[in-house]
């Protein structure tokens, strides 16, 4: 297990010889210290970034996206050792770190492993007598900080676009969080990715991360977290006006009409609220149900959520692990008070489990609450296994529940009339649609929201141009040009 900073192709202390414990959340025992890197290390990184970008970005494309296919290869290799990592520094269940997080990892890198060479330039046609072409060229240092939900997805998100697009990179994971992203830097020292070229750097959102979104040779800042956070990133970028990704948070709405399969949108919608104990921006934390079906479907939704495992992340039985911190647990249960106070009903759960196994850890049962559109519990983001249900009527009610955030980052609706679902996927307010499904994500696809989720785009080719800029070359290809003054 790595420990410390990885800064240059060398695992490093701190300057300051700052650590931190990282807690395991399902009995809150330290698993590790970690390095907490501070405003030295990351002008450290910065530099040893930087100083690479010239080699990294002139290497030969197909060189780049060699090392990051042999990088999907080794984390392959460790995917054992990646799940059991990630299951016990997030609270992650084993079952799903194995199933989607390290396999989601691994076919990122390689996704992108296959674009490094497939950036292409254009050609425009101008005037007669000149060439006019465009290239895309990497933008150099950027910065990029993930949170501690999915680090080690995450981790390859940011990751392997920026490196298949020729840029170099520092990045700051979650304090609470940082094994599994050392662990990928270890593994890219093994596979050969030259010094520099990566350095990751955990420390504190508000000293470490503050300052490489100041950074002045920092030139792209890419951030994943809360809106808030995402607020500071911005206001932090302005020194040298660098290029800014964000990707916040979120409020998806998850509509079930009268003419849906109902229980497929029963098992799609816990899976969208309950995966990853609700802590994920795209989660369905919004119920809107046609009246017609409500009842039955409330009755079939809270049966299912109430025989759902509860347990060690580790077992691989467990369907639902700890939250991640017990700062977050107390957060997500406050909600409880705040639904009953504006006249919500709890259906289910609020409250941690009774088993006492489970009493050191930061578990929190899986949560329904019925309750108006405009209650808090449906326009704040709660981020864990809590979800708000409310009714609707007609077609027109549901799209403006849907839109009735200041979100819009993901939304899902279950209905059989494709008419109806295409044009709802039209006019939701939101960078991310999912008919008769939820969640689903590829890196082919493009992720990210509109709204206070954030701007720039994750994922597919969309992500190769926020990580390049254009560059417009003109030439002068007819001799007999006359030049613009005579003499």
């Amino acid at each position: 297990m790595q420990t410390q900073l990885f800064i240059n192709g060398r695992f490093v202390p701190a300057e300051d010889g700052a650590t931190l414990p990282v807690l395991n959340p399902h009995d809150n025992s330290v698993i590790a210290n970690v390095s907490m890197g501070g405003q030295a290390d990351i002008d450290k990184a910065v530099a040893a970034a930087k100083a690479a970008f010239p080699r990294w970005s002139r290497m030969a494309a197909m060189d780049r996206g060699r090392l990051l296919l042999k990088l999907a290869d080794a984390i392959e290799a460790n995917a054992d050792e990646l799940a059991c990592l990630e299951s016990i520094d997030t609270g992650h269940p084993l079952r799903d770190t194995r199933n989607l997080d390290v396999p989601r990892t691994a076919v990122t890198f390689r996704y992108f492993g296959g674009m490094a060479d497939k950036l292409e330039g254009s050609v425009i046609p101008v005037e007669a007598g000149f060439l006019n072409y465009v290239l895309r060229e990497p933008v150099g240092v950027v910065g990029q900080v993930v949170p501690w939900n999915f680090p080690l997805m995450f981790t390859s998100w940011k990751i392997a676009p920026a490196l298949a697009a020729g840029n170099c990179v520092v990045m700051k994971p979650a304090e609470l969080t940082p094994l599994t992203t050392l662990r990928i830097a270890a593994l890219m020292a093994e596979v050969g990715f030259p010094e520099g070229v990566v350095n990751i750097v955990p420390g504190l959102g508000h000293i470490a991360g503050q300052y490489l979104a100041e950074h002045e040779d920092v030139t792209k800042i890419a951030f994943t977290g809360s809106t808030a956070t995402g607020r500071r990133i911005v206001q932090a970028s302005a020194g040298n006006l660098k290029k800014v990704q964000l990707e916040l948070g979120g409020k998806g709405a998850n509509i079930v009409f009268g003419d849906a399969n109902l229980q497929a949108a029963v098992n799609g919608a816990a899976f969208a609220i309950f995966h990853n104990q609700g802590q994920a921006c795209i989660a369905g934390s919004r119920l809107v149900l046609h009246k017609s079906i409500a009842e039955e479907f409330t009755e079939r939704f809270t049966q299912l959520a109430a025989s759902i495992k509860i347990g060690d992340p580790l077992d691989p039985t467990t369907e639902l692990g700890p939250l991640t911190s017990l700062q977050h647990r107390d957060r997500v249960l406050s909600y409880v008070d705040v639904a009953r106070s504006e006249g919500g009903r709890v259906l289910l759960g609020g409250k941690v489990p009774a088993d006492p196994a489970l009493a050191k850890g930061c578990y929190v049962e899986p949560t329904v609450v019925q309750a108006k559109p405009t209650d808090r519990v449906n326009q704040e983001e709660v981020f864990g296994p809590f979800v708000a249900m409310t009714t609707f009527e007609t077609d027109e009610e549901a799209l403006a529940i849907a839109n009735g955030t200041e979100y819009g980052l993901g939304g899902g609706l279950w209905t059989k009339d494709l008419n109806r679902a295409h044009k709802m996927a039209r006019e939701m307010k939101s960078g991310m649609v999912w008919i008769n499904c939820y969640k689903r994500v590829n890196p082919g696809s493009p992720f990210g929201g509109v709204g206070k989720s954030g701007y720039g785009r994750e994922m597919g080719f969309e992500v190769m141009r926020e990580y390049t800029q254009a560059k417009s070359v003109w030439v002068n290809v007819d001799a007999n040009l006359p030049p613009y003054y005579l003499r």
